[in-house]
C-alpha cells in the first residue's frame, strides 16, 4: 500500500492539477551554418605555431507560444594566422522548448543557461565536423559557462540602463 510519502516530488494530490516543472526538448535543427577558407589550399600547410582561434557565443531566445520557446546558440569561430584567415566557421543552432511548472523568474535562467547547455555538445560536435570537413584538424570547443554569460549580460544590462537613466 502506498503512503502518502510515496507521492512524486511536486505532484498535487485529490482534485488539483499537477504542476511539476518541465522542461522538454521538442525539435533541434541548423538555421545556418557557414565554413569559409578563403585562403585554401595554402591555408591548409602545416605551421610551426598553432593558429589564433576567436570565438564568439551568443544566445538568444523568443516565445512561440505561452509554453514553447525557440531558443538559438550561435557559435562564431575564427582561425588566423599572422593577418591570414584559415577559416572562419559560423553555427546557428536552434531548438524549440516546451516549458511549463515554473516560476516567471526563473524562466530567463532557463531560457539563457539552461536550453543553451543542452543545445551546445550537439553544436560543438557540427563545429567540429565542419573545420574537418575543410580539411583542418576538428575544432573541439571548450565548455562554455552559459550561467556565467548569463551574470554578465545582466550586469551589462543594468550599468546601460544606469547610463540612460543619467
Amino acid at each position: 500500500m502506498a503512503s502518502k510519502d510515496d507521492a512524486p516530488t511536486g505532484a498535487v494530490s485529490g482534485n488539483g492539477d499537477a504542476t511539476q516543472p518541465s522542461l522538454n526538448v521538442l525539435a533541434q535543427y541548423v538555421k545556418d551554418l557557414s565554413f569559409e577558407s578563403p585562403g585554401a589550399p595554402n591555408s591548409l600547410r602545416g605551421r610551426d605555431k598553432a593558429p589564433g582561434i576567436a570565438i564568439n557565443v551568443n544566445v538568444n531566445a523568443n516565445p512561440l507560444s505561452d509554453k514553447q520557446f525557440d531558443v538559438n546558440l550561435t557559435l562564431n569561430a575564427k582561425a588566423s594566422f599572422d593577418k591570414e584567415v584559415l577559416f572562419n566557421v559560423e553555427l546557428v543552432y536552434g531548438g524549440v522548448f516546451a516549458i511549463s511548472g515554473f516560476p516567471q523568474e526563473h524562466m530567463l535562467p532557463l531560457l539563457f543557461i539552461e536550453c543553451p547547455r543542452l543545445l551546445f555538445p550537439f553544436a560543438r560536435q557540427i563545429i567540429a565536423e565542419a573545420t574537418r570537413n575543410g580539411g583542418f584538424p576538428p575544432l573541439m570547443l571548450d565548455p562554455i559557462d552559459f550561467a556565467q554569460m548569463f551574470q554578465q549580460k545582466l550586469a551589462e544590462d543594468q550599468a546601460a540602463s544606469k547610463v540612460k537613466a543619467s
